[in-house]
């Protein structure tokens, strides 16, 4: 048997939230001397005190974790609730890491204000295209690459030979970070005429793509959660040369990420005089 004082060194719980335990009927020594008032406390108690910190974590109230420890909570029952838990938080720090990326490229972004980074634009015409291609929603950015990788291997795997570099149509009206509304395109010889069963009962399909007469291009080098500087370096451009956008942005990527290289993508808008 421990003294309260020896227990709150064991059990690494403050003497006076030990007490406060006590008088809430949370936790109670195992037994109090009737004459001195000492309370204490036994080794067995760690597991019933260990549940109660333990439930305290998930952010319980003391008189939530009293109605579960009066309920006979199993040591399952706890490893299954604290599985969600983790789940949670590992979402909740995923969500902050990528809150806190967000602010460092808006404090960059503000840093270079009056000094954008230098970019050539370059208005030039493309020219009706045999592609092989399938148009579908993006559940995450992420996806956008994804589905790109998946296209790929399957051209490959039936015998066909990309002529260009593979690019992304969205033609959604306005930015999305989910559920984009994309095409994933990837040129081909003008012989080609297939269907390519995917995943999920999707097609990659063979047909030509409308020429367009004017699109602005510019080139960026670098990753691609870094696009906001070129997207405004084009939109001021598009702006200040009296055009109007008049379709769907395309992203073509021109060479994929490696160990030692960043990607470099085209990013590119049909425009006609405003």
């Amino acid at each position: 048997m421990f003294k309260i004082g020896e227990f709150s060194r064991i059990s690494r719980v403050p003497a006076k939230t030990l007490r406060y335990y006590d008088e809430i009927g949370l936790f109670s020594p195992q037994s109090v001397d009737k004459f001195t008032g000492y309370r204490y406390y036994s080794a067995e108690q760690l597991s019933r005190l260990n549940r109660i910190l333990a439930l305290k974590d998930l952010n319980l109230s003391l008189a939530e974790i009293g109605k579960l420890l009066s309920e006979d909570l199993s040591a399952k029952a706890l490893h299954d609730m604290f599985r969600i838990k983790e789940a949670e938080l590992s979402q909740e720090i995923q969500d902050a890491q990528a809150r806190l990326q967000r602010v460092t490229k808006r404090i960059a972004q503000i840093e270079q204000e009056g000094h954008m980074p230098h970019y050539d634009i370059v208005v030039k015409t493309l020219t009706r295209q045999r592609v092989v291609s399938i148009r579908q929603i993006a559940p995450k950015p992420e996806d956008v690459g994804n589905f790109l990788g998946e296209a790929a291997m399957a051209i490959y795997s039936a015998g066909i030979t990309p002529t260009g570099q593979p690019y992304t149509i969205f033609y959604d009206p306005e930015l999305q970070d989910t559920n984009m509304d994309i095409e994933t395109v990837i040129p081909v010889a003008k012989d080609v005429d297939v269907e390519i069963e995917l995943a999920g009962g999707r097609k990659l399909i063979a047909h030509t793509i409308d020429g367009i007469d004017k699109v602005a291009t510019i080139v960026h080098k670098g990753s691609y959660d870094n696009f906001e500087a070129p997207y405004a370096a084009l939109g001021q451009w598009i702006e200040e040369n009296n055009y109007q956008i008049c379709g769907a942005p395309r992203e073509v990527y021109l060479q994929a990420p490696t160990e030692s290289e960043e990607p470099v993508t085209e990013i590119q808008y049909p425009i006609s005089k405003a």
